[in-house]
């Protein structure tokens, strides 16, 4: 079994330069951390890294309910901008891939 160590290369951590130009790029500055549409961007990048961790390990079950409950509050953040603005919800889905 391999170390911690030894399995950093899959390892998750953005660094504070990446996060902080997701602000900018989905909250409109880099303090902005809690607008709706940059907390489904953080949420978006968190599902891509814990899907491909599931497909290698398959067994991996408190991480497939992490992962439902992570897809589960980006959808209802999702439902949220839609109710208040669709035209921002569309180009946001847009931007990250997400399918609706």
């Amino acid at each position: 079994m391999p170390s911690f160590k030894e399995n950093q290369s899959h390892t998750m951590h953005l660094t504070t330069e990446d996060k902080k130009e997701i602000f900018k790029t989905y909250g409109g500055s880099e303090t902005n951390t809690g607008s709706a549409e940059a907390q489904v961007a953080m949420f978006t990048q968190r599902i891509t890294y814990l899907t491909g961790h599931l497909k290698i390990n398959k067994k991996d079950f408190s991480t497939e309910l992490s992962l439902v409950k992570l897809v589960g509050k980006r959808r209802a953040l999702l439902d949220y901008i839609a109710k208040k603005d669709i035209y921002k919800y569309r180009e946001l889905i847009k931007q990250l891939g997400i399918r609706k």
